[in-house]
């Protein structure tokens, strides 16, 4: 997947399953507050990979919250993984 466009699709993917994960109301609020942080940096015109990787490193600390249901927690992993195959497919 070297295709820029196609890594766009799947950054914009990432935001819309952020979104959805945001607008859970039992994601505790300190979550959706950086998940919000994180959705806004994918929007942004930087870099694909800059973008990844700060996505990657937010999640990682949002993914250690006590907080934070087990479902939903499996959510973000998902979303990392695709980060992830966004970040080595270059």
């Amino acid at each position: 997947m070297n295709n820029m466009a196609e890594q766009l699709s799947e950054v914009d993917n990432v935001a819309n399953s952020l979104e959805e994960i945001h607008e859970d109301i039992t994601v505790p609020r300190n979550v959706r507050t950086k998940i919000e942080s994180i959705v806004n940096t994918l929007k942004d015109s930087i870099e694909v990979s800059i973008k990844v990787n700060k996505a990657l490193n937010d999640l990682d600390e949002i993914v250690n919250d006590v907080n934070l249901q087990p479902y939903t927690r499996t959510q973000l992993w998902n979303v990392m993984s695709v980060l992830e195959k966004l970040n080595h497919a270059k």
